[in-house]
């Protein structure tokens, strides 16, 4: 017998913390993993770190296209998705190019990425009612995004050396808190119906 006013399906909100923890912890996995590797190979060549890169923005616009058709948020809230999603995905495949003569180039197309990415997440959290599990985690990390996009567009680039170093620390932090952000809705997932 089923009582009136209960369902077996979860509501929106549950759905989307069920569906959205995967998708930061897989981002974040990314991230923590590529900013260490770029921490601890500092030297190597620009056209494996745009590769790296490359990949990482191409997964990455992936799962925010897929997140913006499959969440239920504003209309507004899914276009700024879908944009987010379509720019990274377009800025990872111009990673696959050639490093050595667009070094410039993608270093201002990551920046723009990040900071477009950072605003996106930002104003989506926002948007959010306060009790939204995992709210305070997207803010941080829209805010962590948004700021290394800054930083990579008001100096592209000093050395190569300086710009991979930065990189890599802007992607450990980001993973961490995508991360954080993962463990924070699988657990708060679990109590909503």
């Amino acid at each position: 017998m089923t009582i009136p006013g209960n369902s077996t399906e979860p509501s929106p909100l549950a759905a989307l913390a069920r569906f959205g923890w995967h998708t930061a912890l897989t981002l974040g996995l990314i991230a923590l993993g590529l900013g260490i590797v770029v921490l601890a190979w500092p030297h190597g060549t620009l056209e494996v770190v745009g590769v790296l890169f490359g990949i990482y923005l191409v997964i990455s616009g992936i799962l925010q296209i897929v997140l913006a058709s499959t969440v239920h948020v504003s209309t507004g809230l899914r276009v700024l998705g879908f944009i987010s999603g379509a720019l990274s995905l377009l800025l990872g495949l111009l990673c696959f190019r050639g490093a050595y003569q667009s070094v410039l180039l993608l270093s201002l197309w990551i920046g723009i990425g990040l900071l477009f990415r950072g605003i996106t997440a930002t104003v989506g959290a926002l948007d959010l009612p306060g009790g939204t599990p995992g709210r305070g985690w997207q803010i941080a990390l829209g805010l962590i995004a948004a700021i290394a996009g800054v930083i990579l567009l008001v100096d592209p680039f000093n050395s190569i050396l300086a710009l991979t170093v930065m990189a890599g620390i802007w992607l450990v932090l980001i993973g961490l808190v995508e991360i954080g952000h993962a463990i924070s809705l699988r657990s708060r997932a679990k109590h909503l119906v």
